[in-house]
């Protein structure tokens, strides 16, 4: 989408300068992306606007737009056209915007273009004889005008020598004493530029600039690729950041299909795994319950009051992810983030042990961050209520509650209920530049609830997003769709025509039968195994992304598995496997040797290059705290960066699988949002209706419990800016958390006179019987009533 440029101030009582009223790009032909430029931190004077001075106001008739060399793409190296500044529009042969000669091609360099050197400017063009007669040297003065200003210039030199030092001594200091410093709300999320405030305020800034965060710490910004972050208090919501040159800035769409989806996950974060976060679980061990999943560790933590109970998560949250790693991930190439949102960041209810509504305020932090250094985020709801899967990182280690057993039907209708009210958040105009893309479901396990129940749920839940956003492109995030871990052929024109989707696989080659194999046996395992499917999917779906994938090629490491459940290559896990070898080659990170590194090196590239647009899980493993080292290093991005096993760019994977005849773009229009997006045809809505007539290991829907739509929505709160203006404060325009008003069904809830389970209760329980009491409507007969569809 195109920046937005604003109107012209009412109080200017001269007409408007030609063209500047008109959209930039129905009159301008600007050059793609720039080079990178040789200042790696813009000048101050460039990176703010006096205060009452409009964002998109002309340039000065005498300083010209820059242009691009030889009539090209590139930007020239300059001052006045850092990229990272706010520039004015520039009409061809416009002497009010840029002074350009007659000729299409410029004949001589700028003079402060420090790639050119000196010029001889002995035949000038046409805007520089402008220019010198616009300020042509004045005629001779009179000696009587002289003297006049002679006289005033000595008057005026009096009282500069009586006024400075007054101000000095008396005004200045009164003044700054009762300045108001331009800075964000602690509450908000946002984040400091590091530089004080003020019109003057540095508020981008590239390469070699320094951060200041939010609590006053300061580092480095490293970023080789013309990334450029973009922070300014008074207007938070500025979409300017670019996260490097080959990815749009986020004021400018993503172009899905052509663009490529350089990402990694924060997993571990806001939805905790053991393997990932071992010290928060390891202190939880021998208690009752012992720590194997969310769910038993914050009952473990809840009754350690002497750590501070289940404050000890928001710590984590503090603590685990902050801007720094941001500002690393832009700096290591790469453009996206997914990250994983339980449930309980919206509610709990009766029973569940969760941290409810805590880690939300951290998901804000992270799209202030990710807005600040040009990255654009998946939002993947990882956790259901119930459980998508029983597995550890669903909340809940056991069953599967969610479209199977008795209480399957109903914690389905509450899930699309919790995707919904995500939708309407993410959706709003403050959001939807930063948060593009929305996986609704983490990894179901589709063999058990079955594809039917899954497609219709998957319906259901695209038209609770579509429902807040609209249709077409920039309204709204991508609908992702994990694959349920069903072949990609199996979903091929699932939906035609609808507006948007994406599918996602995680491929995994570590959990598996275990090899001994050498890790540079592994070198085109990815392009041989991945390539072609995803290039056929490519086709035959549309826009597929590997959602998660890593470098490790056993099941070695610190509970990968989950809490004492042991390794397949170690012969311990639950079942029957066969002693393979020791794990510690594979985990002792700190001995690998070259080989090792290039090894592991060589499977990450061929891995980027097969699954084309992709999120490594994860960035970071934190330190076992018994062994003080992390114990999982194939699946820690940051940790490969530091040691040299992942790339440092990660571009140079393309061409590593050779003769894979990765996939051309671009996607059909309907599919970017473009014509045809949404028109879903009626037989193929009809066919995948929600809700199922049964579910698995339940029945006919009739006869088991849910839920109707009466109760008061959970919405999600917006962040709290402040910004100031001279001594005016005020609070920032974020959003109520609600796109679409003319959406307005409740929440799905209980009905008081029929009977529920426990919604983690697991498959083989019974229904109640009866559901409801004599006279009330069967919880299953008003399942259809949702949410009005879309038109």
């Amino acid at each position: 989408m195109s920046r937005s440029h604003g109107t012209h101030s009412p109080n200017i009582p001269y007409d408007p300068l030609p063209l500047t009223q008109d959209p930039r790009n129905s009159v301008y032909r600007d050059p793609s992306s720039p080079l990178t430029s040789t200042f790696d931190t813009p000048p101050v004077e460039l990176t703010s606007f006096p205060e009452g001075m409009q964002n998109d106001a002309t340039v000065p008739r005498f300083l010209p737009a820059s242009r691009n060399f030889q009539g090209g793409n590139e930007y020239r190296d300059s001052f006045l056209s850092q990229n990272t500044s706010k520039t004015a529009p520039s009409a061809y042969n416009s002497s009010v915007y840029a002074f350009n000669p007659d000729s299409g091609v410029e004949s001589i360099g700028y003079r402060d273009d420090p790639a050119l050197g000196t010029t001889d400017v002995s035949d000038p063009p046409r805007y520089l004889e402008e220019k010198r007669s616009a300020y042509s040297s004045p005629h001779s003065k009179s000696k009587r005008s002289m003297i006049i200003f002679g006289s005033i210039a000595a008057a005026i030199v009096i009282l500069v020598a009586v006024i400075v030092p007054v101000y000095l001594t008396v005004i200045k200091p009164k003044a700054n004493n009762n300045a108001t410093t331009n800075t964000p709300n602690p509450t908000s999320g946002g984040t400091g530029s590091g530089s004080g405030s003020g019109s003057l305020a540095v508020v981008t800034g590239g390469n070699g600039s320094t951060i200041t965060t939010e609590n006053g710490t300061t580092f480095t910004y490293i970023n080789t690729f013309g990334g450029t972050w973009y922070w300014d208090p008074n207007d938070p919501f500025n979409n300017n950041a670019q996260a490097n040159s080959w990815t749009p800035p986020l004021n400018q769409s993503f172009e899905f299909g052509t663009d490529k989806i350089f990402g990694v996950n924060l997993g571990g974060w806001l939805t905790t795994e053991p393997f990932i976060a071992p010290a928060l679980y390891e202190k939880y061990q021998t208690t009752t319950p012992q720590a194997v999943d969310e769910w038993t560790l914050s009952e473990a933590m809840a009754a350690d009051t002497a750590s501070g109970g289940l404050s000890q998560l928001e710590t984590h949250y503090q603590t685990f992810i902050t801007e720094q790693d941001f500002a690393e991930i832009a700096g290591a190439g790469l453009n996206f983030v997914r990250i994983p949102l339980p449930y309980w960041a919206i509610e709990t209810r009766s029973g569940e042990p969760f941290l409810a509504k805590t880690s939300w305020k951290y998901f804000l932090n992270a799209i202030q961050w990710a807005r600040k250094y040009g990255i654009r985020i998946n939002l993947d709801l990882h956790a259901l209520p119930g459980s998508q899967n029983g597995w550890n990182h669903s909340g809940k280690l056991g069953s599967i509650n969610v479209l199977n057993g008795p209480m399957g039907l109903a914690n389905a209708q509450r899930s699309l209920d919790y995707i919904r009210i995500i939708a309407e958040f993410i959706s709003q105009p403050e959001y939807r530049d930063v948060v593009v893309m929305f996986g609704i479901t983490n990894e179901p396990q589709g063999t058990v609830v079955g594809q039917d129940a899954l497609s219709r749920y998957y319906f259901q839940a695209y038209q609770n997003v579509r429902m807040a956003s609209g249709i077409g492109e920039g309204n709204g995030a991508y609908v992702s769709f994990h694959d349920g871990f069903f072949s990609f052929s199996e979903w091929a024109g699932f939906m035609p025509n609808a507006d948007r989707t994406a599918l996602d696989d995680h491929p995994y080659i570590c959990f598996d039968a275990q090899s001994d194999a050498p890790m540079s046996s592994y070198a085109q395992t990815p392009c041989n195994t991945w390539a072609s499917n995803f290039n056929t999917s490519m086709g035959a779906f549309g826009l597929s992304t590997a959602g998660e994938w890593s470098n490790a090629v056993t099941d070695c490491g610190l509970w990968v598995n989950g809490v004492g459940l042991g390794t397949r290559y170690e012969g311990t896990y639950t079942g029957t496997w066969p002693v393979v070898g020791n794990c510690t080659p594979w985990t002792a990170w700190q001995s690998w040797d070259t080989t090792m590194k290039t090894g592991i090196m060589n499977f990450a590239l061929a891995s980027m290059d097969a699954l084309q647009n992709w999120f490594f899980w994860t960035w970071k493993i934190g330190a076992s705290s018994t062994t003080g080292v992390v114990e999982s290093p194939q699946w820690s991005y940051s940790l490969g960066l530091q040691n040299g096993w992942m790339p440092l760019d990660p571009r140079t994977a393309s061409g590593t699988c050779v003769d894979q005849g990765i996939w051309n773009p671009p996607l059909k229009a309907w599919q970017t949002g473009g014509a045809g997006a949404g028109q879903i045809p009626a037989s193929v809505s009809q066919k995948i209706a929600w809700p199922p007539s049964t579910i698995s290991n339940a029945g006919a829907v009739t006869s088991l419990p849910s839920y109707t739509p009466t109760g008061t929505v959970a919405t999600l709160p917006p962040p709290t800016f402040t910004v100031s203006s001279g001594k005016s404060v005020t609070t920032a325009t974020a959003g109520n958390g609600w796109q679409n008003p003319s959406d307005t069904a409740g929440e799905m809830v209980g009905i008081s006179t029929c009977s529920y389970l426990n919604p983690w209760i697991g498959p083989s329980a019974a229904p109640p019987s009866p559901l409801c009491q004599s006279g009330s409507v069967a919880p299953g007969a008003v399942a259809r009533s949702m949410i009005t569809p879309p038109p």
